[in-house]
């Protein structure tokens, strides 16, 4: 509901016919409220009409939770353009004050607002019963209502994690890849199976549910040929990720193994047919933690097994047996060399060391990898594999650039690379740049991408290369016209609503028919 306080003295009443500018800001948290943001800005423009305000900017963060600023890139952009001088508004209306955020500390949730005030801008919540006025019955509502807000969070959390670990319980799959010799069925309400999910594949209605049943028959016996020859053969390992590479067998990833994948593969109890959830959370996105064994969600049994118990227990004792045998100081020693080789220090990093127990080891020894890497001297507090990263992209680059060009001609257009630049011609008639952006994971190990147009050179048209998640290859492109783009800095999940994969295309045909050329009989 939106309630009318439309009264004598309304902005309206500023000047004949003249109203203030304003902008709204309107957000939802998740992508499957599809009509939130166009329900908020409705009130929002009926409230606008009433009081004398006219919209003249909106900022939309569309699917973003509101537990932090992180990764609502459109509030961000909203409070620079206010306190850069930017903003062409006098006021910002919001829907209510949830919109703002669900912050956990109220404090936090107040210092957006203020932020806005200091500036020269005022706050109007649309929805919401008072009037934001500086007054102590305002101020006390407000703090009433980001705390409530807060609480929401705080609470909804409390249930959906209830409900997922009841759906653990039952046997259900909560999240993740199936893995190597396991595929994903979706099954209806009544257990009936219905599909098998793709990678990347998810359910589209709420009742249905995942569960894991065994893969391909070849890949089984792959997965319990590596168990025979860890636990019965006594390979390591390194040896047996050598010997699948030789024989050109993938990780159901689509890469080759690595000892880190192998191990990973020996450790995980969804081969003995156990649901085991919750190793890590993530609650309210504050802070990633490590649970105790005894805090997991499980359910033994829940699947189809491929693996034997026994050798699985077999499996596991040989793997313990690596660190039962070093006294602390050893294993210390072992993880400052690998500190020495590589750098820096990481879960994946060290179950890739041969010469060295597992991160599970160090992590039980030491009660956690944090705790081992303080006694040997690492702060992983950044990690500077980017610039690795980034040094790879810049050598990918040229031959980016090639691939364009080239279609472009092939194409029948003509492409001029200005050399100080490296900004596309073409056909004379527009010109193009070509970036490459850097994948990379949150903590949580969702895809990101972060954008950044070049607002110096301005091209018409900005043609995005999103890197894999191995920032090995392009996963796909996007062709950003510079009329369309309202920000220099575009930050980028797998999934962006219609606003930004309308521009998204698995690879640059549409783009070289732009430069296509057609012949023309002259015009009488």
């Amino acid at each position: 509901m939106v309630i009318n306080w439309n009264q004598p003295g309304a902005p309206d009443a500023h000047g004949e016919g003249k109203r203030i500018p304003a902008a709204e800001y309107v957000r939802m948290s998740t992508e499957h409220q599809r009509y939130s943001t166009d329900n908020q800005a409705q009130a929002i423009r009926e409230y606008a009409e009433a009081r004398g305000y006219e919209i003249v900017k909106t900022y939309a963060d569309e699917g973003k939770s509101g537990l932090s600023l992180g990764g609502r890139a459109a509030l961000q952009r909203l409070l620079d353009d206010i306190e850069s001088g930017r903003a062409q508004f006098k006021a910002l209306i919001v829907y209510d004050i949830s919109r703002f955020g669900r912050f956990q500390d109220t404090d936090e949730a107040a210092s957006y607002e203020f932020r806005c005030r200091h500036a020269g801008v005022s706050v109007h919540y649309c929805a919401e019963p008072l009037e934001n006025d500086g007054s102590i019955g305002s101020s006390i509502i407000k703090t009433v209502k980001r705390a409530m807000a807060g609480e929401y969070s705080r609470e909804l959390s409390v249930k959906v994690f209830a409900g997922q670990a009841n759906l653990i319980r039952l046997g259900f799959r909560q999240g993740g890849a199936a893995g190597f010799g396991l595929r994903r069925v979706l099954v209806d309400q009544d257990g009936r199976k219905k599909s098998e999910l793709g990678r990347g594949e998810h359910k589209s209605i709420a009742t249905d549910r995942i569960v894991l049943v065994p893969g391909p028959e070849d890949e089984v016996k792959i997965v319990q040929d590596v168990y025979r020859r860890f636990v019965h053969d006594g390979m390591q390992e390194r040896e047996i990720a050598a010997m699948l590479n030789s024989q050109n067998i993938l990780s159901d990833l689509g890469r080759p193994w690595t000892r880190g994948s192998i191990h990973q593969l020996l450790i995980n109890e969804k081969y003995i047919g156990n649901n085991v959830w919750g190793r890590t959370s993530f609650k309210l996105k504050r802070e990633h933690v490590r649970n105790r064994p005894e805090e997991w969600i499980r359910s033994d049994g829940a699947f189809d097994a491929i693996i034997d118990r026994t050798v699985f227990a077999k499996a596991q004792a040989i793997i313990a047996a690596r660190s039962e045998k070093l006294s602390d100081t050893e294993m210390l020693d072992a993880l400052k060399k690998i500190l020495d080789r590589n750098g820096q220090l990481s879960g994946i990093i060290i179950d890739e060391a041969c010469d060295a127990p597992s991160s599970s080891a160090f992590r039980l020894r030491f009660g956690s990898l944090l705790r081992a890497y303080a006694l040997v001297g690492f702060s992983p507090h950044r990690d500077y594999r980017y610039l690795q990263i980034n040094r790879r992209l810049r050598e990918l680059h040229p031959g980016i650039m090639t691939g364009v060009i080239t279609g472009i001609e092939a194409a029948g257009g003509i492409a001029l690379i200005e050399e100080d630049t490296d900004l596309i011609s073409i056909n004379r008639e527009f010109t193009a740049s070509i970036v490459i952006v850097r994948c990379f994971q949150t903590g949580a190990g969702s895809l990101r991408w972060k954008v950044r147009l070049d607002t110096a050179l301005n091209p018409d048209i900005t043609v995005v290369a999103r890197m894999n998640e191995d920032n090995e290859v392009p996963r796909d492109f996007y062709i950003l016209p510079r009329l369309d783009m309202r920000s220099a800095l575009l930050r980028l999940s797998e999934y962006n609503g219609l606003s930004f994969d309308a521009y998204r295309f698995d690879d640059l045909s549409l783009f070289y028919r732009l430069a296509a050329r057609r012949r023309m009989r002259n015009a009488a």
